[in-house]
């Protein structure tokens, strides 16, 4: 392609030679013209298969269409995959390291003044936006590989989106290798207009692939995470498969996935030891040394023989692995969650998306026919989701919250993202902001929050950084972050163990750990923070584990954990959460532990309570309380229970009690204390003697029947007005008097209306006189039932005479009569005393006469005299 007007072909890339047998190359005029004369200038989507050029391509096109105006910078979602495109870009174009292509990661920079397409990571963009807002002398973005919906990455679209309202003259190119090109869209587009940013799609370049099915004969994870029998599995058919292709074709090249750096070197190991000396296994994970990285991404070298890379998903879609042509596919990935309840985040194994699947298998058909195996069924394929989960959706947002603090958008708010953040996460983030003093009460960034915010690292082990250089020193509290930070084991979760590892060991391990243990040394001094805080144990002086312990309990006060009385291993977390060290860890029986990762777990090491502590270190409980002093309470607690009030002053740090006293309630916490059991327990735990139940049972019965002024005497009725029903009872009550010395029937009495109170025996009596001369009492219905009639439980006999049944409530409501044998039994059931003499009471003088012959069973019960006695002797 020719350069445009206005740049000298010396300093324009050469995109014929770079796009020399890449399928992308026809995409660039169309790409071309969608940015300088498409509906949204400067914007669009390139959507487009892995393996087709795109990364190679897009960046030298914008360079030459843009880059009079500054450098373009171009995103790859991980430190190995911005290397790897860098050198191939300059390999293709000519130039030499950090010339006109550079890159720059964490702890690695190659680019200098002349370099015009710079390679970066979202997070390094995301501090220089902080930094400079306006981008100044960044021509254009190019955020690749979108579809994965990193974090970092969809708010790099967000913001950005922003920058180009102030900078329309700032090209954006958003680059997805899956079909959902239009949302991005929608993000660059005008929205003022409704006007997406054009998409600019490649037709795939795949050559035939076949797909095989070795699923395992058992499980792929268990609570422990991988299986080794499946890790065994994967090894075993990606060895075989090899072998045969070989046999076929000797410049084929086999690609592993698995979802982790440990799998990696499980799968690596076990495939060393089947497989000849002639096969080359490298390993291809973010944590493994650059040169290491670069072999497993280049092709064979003179004289190299065949190759088996096991890889992470970052060989997914972010890097093309020349040679490949056999996938292996464990059908498993790494992703974020986050565990509001527990207070828990971290990585969690999870069957891979069926893009994710498709994706992997297309590496092996891209240099010609290939064949792809998958260690899994076709049921597990079709029961795995549509797409990759979005990470804004399921990790923990603490970072991503400070982010947005930072750049004006609390929360996220009024930024348009490619989907919204959960809104209990971004709470629960902001309000552990606001803990680290980094956001004020409306959300907005601190000064404290700016220090914490130019740390590459999340914001919790910034705080350790900074603030824990001033309590145990610089470099110790480096190489505990460097520790946290990195994807290390910490052998029986014993924290400080794997810190004398990491300074013993001399392999690649130890040296990452170090490297970047200095890189952090170096940031505290330049950030400025204020003079070590009240409490601390001051300078180095906190003695060995302890020390490593305050720098984790600086990062995660929520997670400073007393030892359970009773239990060695079991452990009370300032959250709340209750967690089990793993079986036999040296750290069993400390007292206090800061632990750095908690995680969800079964089996035995979980000890039965579903979490089980993955990385801690001992702690003193002085600096248990400096570092998670925003936790400490210290309050009066009064409750009512077994009929008294009594009081304790609780100390608190977060959920776990450091001392407990009794003391003496003031009225005030006595009054809240019965207040808040009845509002917890209900009216049921006072003491309703039979009068006070009656009484309330008669008030209800009048309410229901007439209603007010009547007062409702139900339970939710009496709770709302408890102060007036109850206030002196409850002055009492809250004093230390006994609940057994309340009368709840005078209570009652005060919800009486005057003066209709004065005809509360007339409408509703409690006693019914009958014909006998007895006095019954009257059962009024429960206030919980509906409907219901009084009811008088009273022998036949006494009712001889008694030609109507009584009705109460100025004739309203008839009482429901139960008329007993003269053993009390029920022998009938009427509110109609008539209709009872006239029919059903001669067939019930037939059964019972003989049965109590020594009571009367009168013919005419009309004009019999009532009796509760039985017929006197002769």
């Amino acid at each position: 392609m020719t350069p445009p007007a206005g740049h000298a072909l010396g300093d324009a890339f050469d995109l014929d030679a770079i796009g020399s047998g890449l399928a992308f190359a026809g995409s660039l005029s169309t790409l071309a013209d969608a940015l300088q004369r498409g509906p949204v200038p400067g914007a669009a989507v390139v959507q487009a298969p892995p393996g087709t050029g795109k990364t190679s391509l897009v960046p030298p096109l914008l360079a030459n269409v843009f880059g009079s105006t500054g450098r373009i910078v171009v995103t790859q979602p991980r430190r190995v995959a911005a290397r790897a495109a860098a050198r191939r870009l300059s390999a293709l174009d000519g130039s030499g390291p950090a010339g006109r292509v550079g890159y720059t990661v964490r702890g690695e920079r190659h680019a200098g003044t002349g370099t015009r397409v710079e390679f970066v990571t979202p997070g390094i963009l995301l501090h220089r936006l902080l930094a400079d807002p306006g981008l100044d002398g960044t021509a254009a973005v190019v955020l690749d590989e979108v579809h994965e919906r990193g974090l970092e990455t969809d708010l790099l679209l967000g913001m950005l989106a922003e920058v180009r309202q102030l900078r329309p003259d700032l090209a954006v190119v958003a680059m997805s290798a899956t079909l959902d090109a239009p949302r991005f869209a929608t993000l660059l587009g005008d929205h003022d207009g409704g006007v997406p940013a054009p998409v600019v799609d490649c037709p795939s370049v795949l050559h035939p692939l076949d797909v095989a099915w070795r699923p395992a004969p058992g499980p792929r994870l268990d609570d422990r995470g991988v299986t080794p029998m499946f890790l065994d599995h994967v090894a075993a058919t990606a060895a075989e498969a090899h072998a045969r292709a070989l046999a076929s074709d000797a410049a084929i090249d086999a690609l592993v996935f698995v979802p982790g750096a440990r799998e990696v070197g499980q799968v690596a190991a076990a495939l060393r030891a089947r497989q000849r000396s002639t096969v080359d296994v490298l390993e291809l994970h973010g944590q493994v040394g650059a040169a290491e990285q670069d072999r497993a991404v280049s092709g064979r070298g003179p004289g190299d023989g065949p190759r088996i890379i096991v890889s992470t998903d970052l060989a997914e879609s972010s890097l093309t692995v020349p040679g490949v042509r056999l996938v292996i596919d464990s059908g498993l990935a790494r992703e974020p969650r986050r565990d509001a309840a527990r207070g828990m985040s971290g990585l969690v194994t999870v069957s891979c998306s069926r893009a994710s699947a498709d994706q992997r298998a297309g590496r092996a058909a891209r240099q010609g026919p290939g064949l792809a195996i998958r260690c899994y069924s076709q049921q597990a394929y079709g029961a795995a989701p549509a797409h990759v989960t979005p990470e804004i959706a399921v990790s923990d947002l603490t970072g991503a919250a400070l982010t947005l603090a930072c750049w004006g958008s609390p929360g996220g708010e009024g930024l348009a993202l490619p989907d919204p953040p959960p809104r209990q996460a971004m709470a629960d983030a902001v309000e552990v902001l606001r803990e680290l003093g980094a956001v004020s009460g409306d959300g907005h960034v601190t000064a404290t929050g700016r220090s914490l915010a130019a740390v590459p690292a999340d914001p919790r082990l910034a705080r350790a950084l900074l603030d824990g250089a001033g309590f145990v020193g610089a470099e110790l509290a480096a190489g505990v972050v460097a520790a946290l930070s990195g994807d290390y084991r910490a052998p029986g979760a014993d924290l400080p163990r794997l810190l004398a590892q990491l300074r013993a060991d001399k392999g690649p391990a130890g040296a990452r750990w170090a490297r970047e243990a200095r890189r952090l040394a170096a940031l505290p001094g330049r950030q400025g923070r204020g003079p070590v805080p009240s409490g601390a144990p001051g300078g180095s002086g906190a003695p060995g584990a302890e020390a490593v312990g305050a720098v984790v309990a600086l990062a995660f006060p929520d997670r400073v954990a007393r030892r359970v009385p009773g239990d060695a291993e079991q452990y009370l977390l300032s959250s709340g959460t209750r967690a089990g060290l793993p079986a036999g860890s040296a750290l069993s029986g400390h007292e206090w532990l800061a632990v750095a990762e908690v995680s969800r777990a079964g089996g035995r090491d979980a000890a039965g309570t579903g979490a089980v502590i993955r990385a801690a270190a001992p702690l003193a409980e002085g600096m248990a309380e400096t570092a998670a002093s925003h936790l400490l309470d210290d309050t009066v607690e009064a409750q009512f229970s077994d009929g008294r009030v009594t009081a304790r002053r609780i100390k608190r740090l977060g959920g776990i009690v450091l001392s407990a006293t009794p003391v003496r309630p003031t009225a005030e916490q006595g009054r809240a204390a019965v207040g808040a059991a009845l509002q917890s327990a209900g009216l049921g735990i006072l003491p309703w003697s039979t009068a006070a139940a009656g009484f309330r049972r008669r008030l209800g019965f009048l309410h229901r029947e007439l209603g007010d002024p009547w007062p409702d005497v139900s339970d939710r009725a009496l709770l709302e007005r408890l102060q007036e029903w109850l206030g002196p009872e409850l002055e009492r009550l809250g004093a230390g008097a006994a609940v057994t010395s309340i009368d709840l029937a005078e209570p009652l009495r005060r919800l009486l209306p005057w003066p209709e109170a004065s005809r509360i025996d007339q409408l509703a009596p409690e006693w019914l006189e009958v014909p006998s001369g007895s006095r019954v009492r009257i059962d009024y219905p429960e206030l919980s039932g509906e409907g219901g009639a009084p009811v008088v439980a009273v022998k036949l006999q006494e009712c001889f005479g008694l030609a109507e049944s009584p009705r109460l409530v100025e004739g309203r409501v008839p009482v429901l009569f139960h008329l007993l044998s003269p053993a009390r039994r029920p022998l009938a059931v009427t509110a109609d005393l008539t209709s009872f003499w006239s029919g059903p009471y001669a067939q019930v003088r037939a059964e019972m006469r003989g049965r109590y012959p020594k009571h009367p069973w009168p013919e005419d019960p009309w004009t019999a005299p009532a009796t509760a006695r039985a017929k006197p002797r002769k």
